[in-house]
């Protein structure tokens, strides 16, 4: 029988969580959309198989060197936020502000493009719901957000299933492809790659592929979110980051490796569910359904993960005046009452945006992703040099030559990526002209 919870005092988060859960969260809030409906468009970009395998090597580099940062900043400052906490240390409240605000606004965004894009899959599943996604997206929403409302322990648990069962589901896609797929000629590869060549910018398809990566990546950081509700996080966080980046990085190079090992580039240049189409391909048409909604459970596991850690967000930034005080409340269960249906609310407000808008968040996303990424690097560095003593149960390896190369290479992603997509970075530059104002006139509020 599950034992209950006792009500936290003083709205304090409850310190239940571990190892297990750690890796579990990281993959559950990382895989998800981005591997399932971009290998389509990333191969349209490029064109060339080892140009892809090798753009998508370059970004788990990256997301190892990000991960040993941020375990550094997480045992450091085990506190709820992740980037907002390291942020408002290092740079103070306005800064925090900004980079709290980024990281819930871009989350929520998400969020929502997730929802929605479960309820196209239930649509492909059910023809007859057709035309309803938007209605079926805000339904799930607020049927996991019902879920978290019970409490921590549940909701963790349900992370820790639906993880296992991706990551066995994706494996097992990859098993599938090798063993009974036929593998691509080297013709029909060289053919496209000629034709991938003579359209034009490569230096364009580069970053339009490393913008929709990094969207796929995103999530390697999640566990740190947790680092307050770690039973010891000097102890589980290193184990929770690399143990789930490595699985997490292990799979997307192996399904990468399948779809286009059976997959001819053009077939797959136009695939919108590249894995699908790979099933379809060995089996015929009706195991692509199977496909479909093992990927509907896949990506359930990654919203359901967002909404999780979303709210912690709100919670940590309410706790220091930075938001609505009544954002600190915790329930019985452990769960932020206030923040967390605050931030579904968010997410169901982008989803009834519109159709058209909702294919726009996973870019517009990226950018608030990236921006938080950069703020935390840059935290690291300016927090060695501004606290040295500090207790630090780990310290990043190679300090500061991997800190510097991913702070360079995430501004340098954001220059190219905002010459690249200016239509999505707007909305991330739209956010920063209007935060002074909102940060404050939250001091403002807070102050009466």
């Amino acid at each position: 029988m599950q034992s209950v919870d006792p009500q936290p005092k003083n709205n304090q988060l409850l310190k239940i969580l571990g190892v297990g859960f750690g890796i579990a969260v990281t993959i559950g809030g990382t895989i998800g959309t981005g591997i399932l409906r971009k290998p389509g468009p990333i191969a349209n970009a490029l064109g060339d198989p080892w140009l892809i395998m090798g753009v998508w090597v370059l970004v788990s580099i990256y997301a190892l060197l990000g991960v040993l940062c941020t375990i550094e900043l997480g045992v450091t400052f085990p506190k709820a936020g992740a980037w907002y906490v390291y942020a408002k240390r290092a740079f103070g409240g306005y800064a925090g502000f900004v980079v709290g605000f980024n990281s819930w606004l871009g989350t929520s965004s998400a969020t929502a493009f997730g929802a929605f894009t479960m309820s196209e899959y239930i649509a492909l599943l059910l023809p007859q719901t057709a035309g309803y996604e938007s209605f079926m997206a805000v339904g799930i929403l607020l049927a996991l957000g019902l879920l978290h409302w019970i409490g921590l322990r549940t909701a963790s648990r349900a992370q820790e299933i639906m993880s296992v069962a991706k990551a066995v589901g994706l494996f097992a896609f990859v098993v599938i492809c090798f063993v009974y797929g036929d593998a691509v000629t080297p013709t029909q590869v060289v053919e496209t790659t000629a034709d991938a060549v003579q359209k034009g910018s490569m230096i364009g398809a580069i970053i339009f592929a490393l913008q929709a990566i990094f969207y796929t990546y995103d999530g390697w950081h999640t566990a740190a979110y947790f680092a307050e509700e770690d039973a010891d996080p000097s102890r589980n966080l290193p184990k929770s980051m690399l143990g789930g980046l490595a699985l997490i990085v292990a799979i997307y190079l192996l399904v990468n490796a399948a779809i286009l090992y059976i997959l001819p580039m053009p077939v797959l240049q136009q695939s919108k569910l590249a894995a699908a189409d790979a099933i379809t391909l060995i089996f015929g048409e009706q195991s692509g359904k199977i496909v479909t909604f093992f990927l509907m459970i896949s990506i359930l596991g990654i919203v359901n993960a967002q909404v999780m850690f979303n709210p912690r967000v709100l919670y940590s930034m309410g706790r220091d005046g930075l938001f609505i005080s009544q954002a600190t409340r915790v329930n019985a269960g452990g769960t932020p009452s206030i923040a967390m249906p605050l931030s579904v609310a968010m997410a169901v407000l982008f989803i009834v945006s519109g159709k058209e808008a909702s294919g726009k968040l996973s870019d517009i996303a990226t950018f608030f992703f990236v921006i938080g990424y950069t703020s935390g690097f840059a935290s690291l560095l300016y927090l060695r040099k501004t606290e040295p003593d500090i207790p630090r149960p780990w310290k990043v390896p190679g300090y500061p030559l991997i800190p510097w190369i991913v702070l360079i290479a995430s501004l340098a992603f954001l220059i190219g990526a905002g010459f690249q997509d200016p239509g999505s970075s707007v909305y991330a530059l739209g956010f920063l002209v209007l935060s002074y104002p909102l940060y404050l006139g939250v001091k403002w509020w807070n102050k009466g």
